[in-house]
């Protein structure tokens, strides 16, 4: 098996529109030709090298864009989940969870699959990179907060308030991650506004969500590791979505590894009412999603999923993938996703994120309604659980905000949060220089 060299890359940078071939350098997000928008994937030296050597998130590092892998990442848990199964009419369900379950094996330490997608982000990255700069609806922020920690990467984290009820950890924050918390009524889609303003900030890059190739790569694994279990690809792969990267980086997986002649998995991708834009947009014939008024991203019991501007119509984003897979997009109430949340702790033994009872109750709505058929091979993702199982075995330590900003409101929040930023580094640049 082919294994990553240490400052080597393995694969190459294709744009999904025109074509145009890059040899990547560890940053580059965009096509610079002038087209349609487009996300860059990637292609892989070798045919078919899906797993190397070792156990974990890096197992799979001859289908991940990275020039270093890091020791003891964990990966995702693949296992047949028979009982659960039973209980919404599915004979072959099989669970992908990410997360703190350690008598299953998984050991993700922020408890959901953005550990995946963090991890393979740091592995892209040049040798001197410059400050990360990452929105998050609380998830995401956790993830390469705690990576970019062990590691000593900077970072510049900017979320919303509620989002600090996920950034506990088992030791302080390093210095090298700057946390930006939005009090007040600021949102995901506010937080994704600042960070597009403080990323032009010098010495700073964004890390660009859906965009980046090791974003959609790393969440890939989740299918990479169900087809080593399955010795197959999956017919349904069922997942909550706010941007669709995860369902994104899953299908380009399968397509990497599929057999010949072997049909790609139908993506099933689940939002959560009120704020459906992906649902909304798929079922329109406009390309672009539609318009959800703001306060409809506070009412959604998976706040995670609140993404104003997903990827749908990009070539290459969701679009792209759910009719290349022959795809649909569901949508289910908080009711439905706490009665889920319920049933898998009840049937599985281990609590959940509200993202992934999201896409377990629209799985038992189509399969209720037949979309899904009983004898259908189903993978569902669980894309995050184990965080209550997480905080009884582990002494967590409450993340410290670098910078707190009463949000003003849309007009003026990112400019206003810039400005208070840029004060806080010219401040810490003269005591640095001072010394």
């Amino acid at each position: 098996m082919s294994r990553v060299r240490p400052g080597t890359r393995h694969y190459t940078v294709v744009c999904s529109s025109c074509g145009t071939r890059y040899e990547d350098d560890g940053l580059v997000l965009d096509c610079s030709r002038r087209h349609e928008p487009a996300f860059l994937r990637t292609e892989y030296d070798g045919t078919g090298a899906q797993a190397g050597v070792g156990t974990g998130l890096f197992r799979h590092a001859p289908l991940l864009p990275v020039t270093r892998t890091f020791p003891d990442v964990p990966g995702p848990v693949v296992h047949r989940a028979q009982r659960l199964g039973r209980r919404i009419g599915l004979d072959r369900l099989w669970v992908a969870f990410s997360g703190h379950w350690p008598e299953r094996g998984a050991q993700l330490p922020t408890c959901t699959f953005k550990d995946l997608e963090a991890y393979t982000v740091l592995g892209r990255l040049p040798a001197a990179p410059p400050v990360l700069v990452i929105p998050s609806a609380g998830n995401t922020a956790a993830a390469f907060a705690w990576a970019a920690t062990l590691h000593r990467v900077h970072c510049l984290l900017v979320v919303p308030a509620p989002a600090l009820e996920r950034m506990r950890f088992p030791a302080p924050l390093d210095p090298c991650v700057r946390l930006v918390v939005l009090d007040g009524a600021a949102t995901y889609s506010d937080a994704i506004a600042c960070a597009e303003l403080l990323a032009a900030l010098p010495g700073h890059h964004a890390e660009g969500g859906s965009r980046n190739v090791g974003r959609r790569d790393g969440l890939g694994t989740v299918m990479l590791a169900a087809a080593e279990v399955l010795g197959r690809l999956p017919e349904s792969y069922v997942q909550a979505v706010g941007s669709g990267t995860g369902a994104i980086g899953a299908h380009e997986a399968a397509r990497r590894v599929r057999a010949h002649g072997e049909p790609l998995p139908r993506l099933l991708m689940c939002q959560n009412a009120p704020f459906a834009p992906l649902y909304d947009a798929w079922r329109s014939a406009d390309p672009a999603p539609v318009p959800v008024p703001a306060h409809r991203e506070h009412e959604p019991l998976a706040r995670e999923l609140t993404n104003r501007r997903p990827p749908f119509a990009v070539r290459g984003g969701v679009r792209d993938v759910l009719t290349e897979s022959g795809g649909d997009v569901r949508c289910t109430d908080n009711e439905a996703a706490l009665a889920a949340l319920a049933l898998f702790e009840e049937v599985e033994g281990i609590d959940i994120e509200p993202g992934a009872g999201v896409a377990l109750a629209a799985l038992a709505d189509a399969a209720r309604t037949g979309q899904v058929r009983r004898d259908e091979l189903v993978l569902l993702n669980i894309t995050g659980g184990g965080r209550a199982r997480q905080a009884q075995d582990i002494a967590l330590v409450p993340a410290e905000p670098w910078l707190r900003v009463a949000w003003p409101g849309r007009d003026e929040g990112p400019r206003c949060v810039a400005r208070q930023v840029e004060r806080m580094l010219t401040g810490a640049a003269a005591v640095t220089e001072g010394r």
